[in-house]
């Protein structure tokens, strides 16, 4: 992919899809990406195979008038006492509308996990979709979490703090659960919206079917290679009519063997604190029928799943849509003192366009050195020339030749220089992207202890 296509690329997600939150997103827009994972040794980048993006500044095709939603299916209750709550250590925060029941058929019919459907879906539908994501899940888990999880468990410090920061995470909460199984609290930030949780009841016949189609498509895309990029999670989102984002996020609980809890939206206030929304927000919220989603997701665009190990205590996600870049962080401020509020962090990105290197990138570069303890990323991550003049060390594995695409060139030579200066470890897994031989390569980052 060369690099004047990836900006008009962008300037296209910012301008005529994202329907970026200003309360969170500011204009513009920065090259994220959504990390899944694939099995060692998969060919050239796939997404370059995918169809072309619309240019940069096409018009919308607004939905026929006449459009009608369909009576919404039936979602049952949540069980009783089964109310959001928040991690062990925390209090519970007050307020926000419960989606919790919304969470569970997502779950059930998108993300195919162990909970009854709703009522009033096509058992022949749901049966045909979910054998094939089904597949895609159990080939995931077999072909890349069980060697993931087994590295992550022989290097991944005990003595971690339990708050986790992945930027330009993209969809990939799987990740950040492979990594970190046993934080708190995961805190995902991308372009990409939660995406609105009352669609599925709304959708029937064709459209249904389409939409799954469209689920099905992102997920195995997800789960066959080791990442996706942002104009494929932004076409989901237009064209797919469910929360793609969501449901990535449920499908990853599905893979890793957690329950669904709760499901709350939020916003943050000037001072980064959250602010779930309420029963009035949502309700003022325009429906399927009534708007596009890129309108509905500015008020659906951070979400919080609260989800557990069966018997085990609560454990929290949050997605947060953001642009990353000096630009918007400084004119809207929130997210990044958000950030800050929790101290000390542990973290990690990958297949993030090698953003961390661009001067534009600067202040979320700056974050990361000021409040991680440790970190693992591929070449996109934060390189030695910053890194080690933050105090920071570094563990290598795999190998690295140069960036997989031209975006990362100015950072080629010091990640070469820090490689060849390491002892050989071998990398059985890919982790984001490869590099331009198609070598796996992971980073390790890690303060240095006084």
């Amino acid at each position: 992919m060369r690099l004047p296509y990836l900006l008009a690329a962008v300037a296209f997600i910012a301008v005529a899809c994202h329907g970026n939150d200003p309360a969170n997103a500011g204009p513009g827009s920065s090259p994220t990406t959504a990390a899944g994972s694939a099995k060692a040794g998969a060919g050239p980048e796939v997404a370059d195979a995918r169809p072309a993006a619309p240019q940069a500044g096409a018009k919308l095709v607004p939905p026929p008038a006449d459009t009608k939603p369909a009576p919404p299916a039936k979602l049952a209750p949540p069980p009783a006492g089964d109310k959001p709550v928040a991690a062990t250590g925390e209090a519970p925060a007050a307020g926000g509308h419960d989606f919790t029941p919304e969470a569970k058929a997502l779950l059930a019919v998108g993300a195919c996990g162990d909970v009854p459907a709703p009522e009033g879906f096509d058992p022949k539908v749901l049966a045909a979709h979910c054998e094939i994501i089904k597949k895609a899940q159990a080939d995931y888990l077999a072909q890349w979490v069980k060697p993931a999880r087994n590295f992550f468990g022989e290097h991944v410090p005990g003595d971690l703090p339990k708050k986790v920061v992945y930027p330009f995470a993209g969809g990939d909460l799987s990740t950040a659960l492979t990594v970190y199984p046993d934080a708190d609290e995961i805190t995902t930030l991308s372009l990409e919206p939660a995406g609105d949780p009352r669609d599925l009841g709304m959708l029937k016949g064709r459209d249904l079917d389409a939409a799954l189609k469209k689920v099905e498509y992102e997920l195995k895309f997800l789960y066959r290679v080791n990442f996706s990029n942002t104009i494929n999670m932004i076409d989901a989102m237009r064209e797919g009519s469910l929360p793609t984002q969501l449901i990535f996020g449920l499908s990853a609980l599905q893979i890793h063997g957690y329950e669904v809890v709760g499901l709350r939206y939020f916003k943050l206030e000037q001072d980064g604190k959250i602010h779930y929304l309420d029963d009035s927000e949502v309700a003022a919220a325009p429906a399927l029928a009534k708007a596009r989603p890129q309108f509905r997701n500015r008020i659906f665009a951070n979400v919080e799943v609260q989800f557990r190990k069966p018997g085990g205590r609560i454990q929290v996600y949050r997605h947060i849509q953001q642009n990353l870049d000096n630009e918007n962080l400084k004119k809207d401020p929130r997210t990044l003192k958000h950030l800050e509020s929790k101290g000390t962090v542990a973290g990690m990105t990958k297949a993030a366009s090698y953003l961390l290197s661009w001067d534009s990138f600067s202040t979320m570069r700056d974050y990361l050195t000021g409040h991680v303890a440790w970190m693992v990323s591929d070449a996109t991550g934060v390189a030695p020339k910053w890194g080690k003049a933050a105090g920071f060390e570094y563990e290598t594995y795999g190998a690295f030749i140069g960036p997989h695409i031209p975006a990362g060139d100015s950072i080629a030579k010091d990640w070469r220089v820090e490689f060849e200066g390491e002892p050989r470890r071998e990398l059985a897994f890919r982790f984001g992207y490869y590099d331009k031989k198609n070598a796996n390569h992971l980073i390790i980052m890690r303060k240095k202890k006084a």
